[in-house]
């Protein structure tokens, strides 16, 4: 997922990289080197040097001030901010620590310019790696609060942020695989799948996670693995129901095992940037989402298709309608008790945790969100309807994200609001009503996504409000 190794220390199920001779370590692409390459670009008929840490400097004599503000603008996409939030945080940085320096940015998903002046050439740029884990992303969060108040220097936020890059999850194939298949058999049970499918879930979200610890090892790969993950657990389900002659099964019970796929970061951000009017990096972070979906909808099409698995379309349902769902079957074809549902929220919170590095600090926090997303669901579900709670849930979660993150604690996002768009569409449950292919399903998709915006943006100018103000006490 260097010299100072205060914020890189102590957090359980992590370790740091050797730095080689004491050195800070760089990223170079999606790759962690030992130790700082500096090479020579010639630019014209001007040589420039490339600063550390996957920050590529160009242009005509290029100032230290702005290699580290690129270095940091990536530090900040790789720990999971929007292009919008990286842009205002590194102009507050400028205020608080170069407020004379006349810079300009500009950001996109996955690099940073950094100019003189507006409408300049870039004089350095910066390249994202790769995304950060949990733990990594709340140890960012803090540096990046220490650094907008002007609790550590420019040299300081640098060398700290190289150490936080080295921070590497020990046991993280079985931590994939134990998350893939608790969050499987959480959802199974949240949405009150027959126990035999949630039996079921535990097998094919062991194998959907080992399927992605394999595929990080080979970068081509990922390109295709939700189609792959979501063709292969549909296909074990279809050949289980064929062999045991289980009938039409549950929408959820092949769609459960591929949710740590679902692009719940990407999909958010791209809410985020959408409602700030970026809209360039908003929409193909969204079509990149809706892409993703497609491909993981198409697979569990496939699979079924191959193995003659019958799905049954009228198993979609919101968490504020699944308490009328009824049977009379029992023994492994019952439905699990209502109250189980908040057994399966905690499953969901754990699995996320151990999937993405969250230490035993943040995953109190994860189950804490997830819990609160789906008492506040299936509160306001059955009295405004689905679409309205999805707004007003997403509002409510949001404020409280931001406040958190602003805390000493550093939670971040990717911690307490993240995790709870499994729960909203269109995070899991819009990949069943795209497997569905349900009319009635796919028209209040939209609906809901745009309630889901409207309710995001909301949730943003009310915590930005509140950040403006924070920061004028401070300022006083």
């Amino acid at each position: 997922m260097g010299a100072e190794r205060d914020e890189a220390r102590a957090h359980d199920g992590f370790s740091d990289s050797n730095v080689d001779g004491g050195t800070d370590a760089n990223s170079t692409g999606a790759v962690s080197t030992g130790a700082v390459s500096t090479e020579t670009v010639s630019t014209g008929a001007v040589s420039t040097e490339t600063v550390s840490t996957n920050t590529v400097a160009i242009g005509l004599n290029v100032a230290p001030l702005e290699s580290r503000f690129a270095e940091f603008g990536t530090f900040l996409l790789d720990s999971g901010h929007s292009v919008t939030d990286t842009r205002d945080t590194l102009e507050a940085v400028q205020r608080t620590h170069a407020p004379d320096a006349k810079l300009s940015f500009a950001v996109l998903p996955e690099a940073v310019f950094v100019g003189r002046n507006a409408g300049a050439a870039p004089a350095a740029m910066g390249i994202s790696a790769a995304p950060f884990s949990m733990t990594q992303s709340a140890a960012a969060n803090r540096l990046t609060r220490a650094l907008r108040f002007g609790e550590v220097g420019l040299d300081t936020a640098t060398r700290r942020s190289r150490s936080i890059r080295l921070m590497t999850p020990r046991f993280q194939f079985l931590r994939t695989v134990l998350g893939s298949a608790l969050l499987a058999i959480g959802l199974a049970v949240l949405f009150r799948c027959p126990w035999w499918a949630i039996a079921f879930c535990a097998i094919t979200g062991a194998v959907v996670g080992a399927l992605i610890a394999f595929a990080s090892k080979v970068g081509t790969a990922s390109s295709i693995l939700p189609f792959l993950a979501a063709f292969v657990s549909t296909g074990l389900v279809g050949v289980a129901a064929h062999l045991f002659d289980l009938g039409e099964v549950p929408l959820f019970a092949v769609c459960s095992p591929v949710a740590i796929l679902v692009p719940g970061a990407l999909i958010t951000n791209a809410l985020l940037e959408l409602t700030a009017s970026d809209i360039v990096t908003g929409a193909a972070r969204l079509v990149s989402g809706v892409v993703l979906l497609g491909f993981m909808a198409a697979g569990i099409i496939a699979g079924a298709a191959v193995t003659g698995l019958r799905l049954d379309p009228g198993s979609v349902a919101l968490v504020g309608e699944i308490s009328s769902a009824s049977t009379s079957a029992v023994g492994w074809f019952a439905l699990p008790p209502f109250w189980a549902g908040w057994g399966g929220v905690v499953l969901v919170a754990v699995g996320i945790g151990l999937a993405f590095g969250a230490d035993r600090r943040l995953l109190p926090v994860t189950v804490l969100t997830m819990a609160c997303t789906y008492m506040l669901l299936a509160a306001l579900g059955p009295v405004t309807g689905s679409i309205f709670a999805t707004g007003a849930t997403a509002m409510i979660l949001f404020v409280a994200s931001r406040l958190l993150e602003g805390m000493p604690s550093g939670i971040p996002s990717a911690v307490s609001f993240q995790p709870a768009f499994l729960l909203l569409v269109p995070g899991t449950i819009g990949l069943v009503a795209l497997t569905s292919q349900d009319p009635e399903s796919l028209s209040s998709t939209p609906l809901t996504f745009v309630s889901l915006c409207i309710g995001t943006k909301v949730g943003a100018a009310i915590s930005d409000a509140a950040k403006q103000l924070q920061e004028r006490r401070q300022v006083r």
